[in-house]
């Protein structure tokens, strides 16, 4: 999505193709149909960065034309490229459609979104591409290490709705030389129907090797979650996993930060005024850094973002031993469209080349992830706004920052955590694993796409 140099691509289409203006007669000759898959892609990009500037500047009339340019290029059954265009297209219309609130729920209105299919496609891309293997390689392998010795073990799932993670861990802790734990997992979802699958596996494979076994189902979406629900028993070791779900909690703040948009600041200007970094101005007072209310506008806890504050704090007060969050290594939550697009463009090329990489073009199991997966979190990325926009992934700087100021320390991935990563990672060309300051990223080739990293209860005296 970018030039040789590096440097965005953002010059106009026309530039390349000077004749092909709007308003022209029929601007799809025969040899534009013909270009090369490399040319056609340029030009593509430079006709989705001028629609998207159509959209977000509100020219409807010039945004359809560009919109209609797109359509004649694009295919959801394509090369890389097309396929790309095919849905950042989509995503644009849908974004126009919004404006006239009666059309799209018209538009929208039998629209049938089926639980079991949105899990299938999630396992779907676990089978295709390694990302999530190595999220729950890697978390198991730290929760492993972290309850050695344990006898009563508690696992926190944020998103509970794939078994085959925690019947690898139960197996796992099963052939421990000091015998398996009290083995208690709290999965959260807000589907009954999902958390009854996940108990009558768990239960019947805990049972099959007769080990002691728990399943505490919480039906809850992530930001009305209630904490006390939880149960957490004193004597419990306690480990919580997240993949791919924290950012949600992101979205429930977006009014106040509408409201309020000197919050996100306040940090910054504090340390700043302070001249000290995060770690001096913690050590030197934790007092005022944990103990301010989450709401208080000069809480670091907030950074604008109250809501991802009061829900971490009220995890610290928890005193877990381990919790390992994984998340898409990316910043879809900027303040523009046009930033959310072109950093969009980057992040779903990457995980669109993986799949033409690994898997030919025509099976369906492909296209369901990526219209069903990626298509779908292309669009609320694009399309929406306020608490509507869930995916607001940001990059692990953030989430560092974020979960030191909640009162967790980071625990460095093991070694062994790291070979496991990597062993998953045989036989798949282009995909690389990286070690960043004891977090773990997974690239293609050189471009990050996910975080995992590892974090502790961490007590101010």
């Amino acid at each position: 999505m970018a030039q040789e140099d590096g440097s965005p691509v953002t010059s106009s289409p026309l530039q390349f193709f000077p004749w092909l203006s709007p308003g022209m007669g029929s601007p799809y000759p025969t040899w534009l149909r013909e270009l090369k898959s490399e040319e056609r892609g340029l030009y593509l990009i430079q006709l989705l960065y001028s629609c998207a500037n159509h959209v977000a500047s509100g020219s409807i009339e010039n945004a359809n034309i560009w919109l209609d340019h797109i359509s004649q290029l694009a295919s959801p059954d394509g090369d890389t490229m097309q396929r790309i265009a095919a849905y950042f297209n989509e995503a644009l219309a849908d974004r126009m459609l919004k404006a006239w609130p009666g059309l799209y729920k018209a538009l929208n209105s039998t629209k049938i979104t089926s639980v079991s299919e949105e899990i299938l496609v999630k396992r779907l891309f676990c089978d295709l591409c390694p990302f999530l293997k190595v999220a729950y390689v890697v978390t198991n392998q730290a929760i492993v290490e972290a309850m050695e010795g344990e006898k009563m073990v508690h696992i926190i799932d944020l998103h509970s709705c794939e078994p085959a993670q925690w019947i690898y861990l139960i197996h796992t802790l099963n052939a421990r030389p000091e015998g398996p734990p009290h083995l208690r997992i709290t999965g959260i979802h807000e589907q009954k129907e999902v958390l009854d699958q996940m108990f009558h596996r768990l239960t019947e494979e805990a049972g099959n090797l007769n080990i002691p076994f728990q399943f505490n189902p919480i039906v809850s979406k992530l930001e009305s979650l209630d904490i006390e629900s939880l149960r957490v028993k004193t004597g419990e070791a306690l480990a919580v996993c997240s993949v791919l779900q924290l950012h949600s909690l992101l979205a429930a703040d977006d009014d106040l930060r509408r409201k309020s948009p000197l919050a996100s600041k306040n940090l910054q200007k504090v340390l700043h005024m302070n001249k000290l970094t995060l770690g001096e101005w913690l050590e030197k007072d934790p007092i005022s850094a944990y103990n301010l209310s989450p709401d208080s506008a000069l809480s670091p806890l907030s950074g604008g973002s109250p809501k991802m504050g009061s829900f971490l704090t009220s995890l610290w007060g928890l005193s877990p031993k381990l919790m390992v969050i994984t998340e898409q290594e990316s910043n879809h939550n900027g303040h523009t469209l046009m930033d959310r697009i072109m950093e969009a463009l980057n992040f779903y090329g990457a995980l669109f080349d993986c799949l033409e990489s690994t898997v030919p073009r025509s099976p369906m199991e492909r296209q369901k992830v990526e219209k069903m997966l990626f298509g779908e979190e292309i669009k609320n990325i694009i399309a929406c706004e306020g608490t509507e926009r869930t995916e607001r992934h940001e990059k692990l700087e953030k989430w560092i920052l974020r979960l030191e100021l909640a009162g967790f320390g980071r625990v460095p991935l093991s070694y062994h955590g790291m070979l496991q990563a990597r062993r998953q990672l045989q036989g798949y060309e282009g995909f690389k694993i990286k070690e960043e300051n004891g977090c773990l990223v997974i690239c293609w080739h050189d471009r990050p796409l996910f975080s995992i990293s590892a974090w502790r209860f961490r007590r101010y005296e």
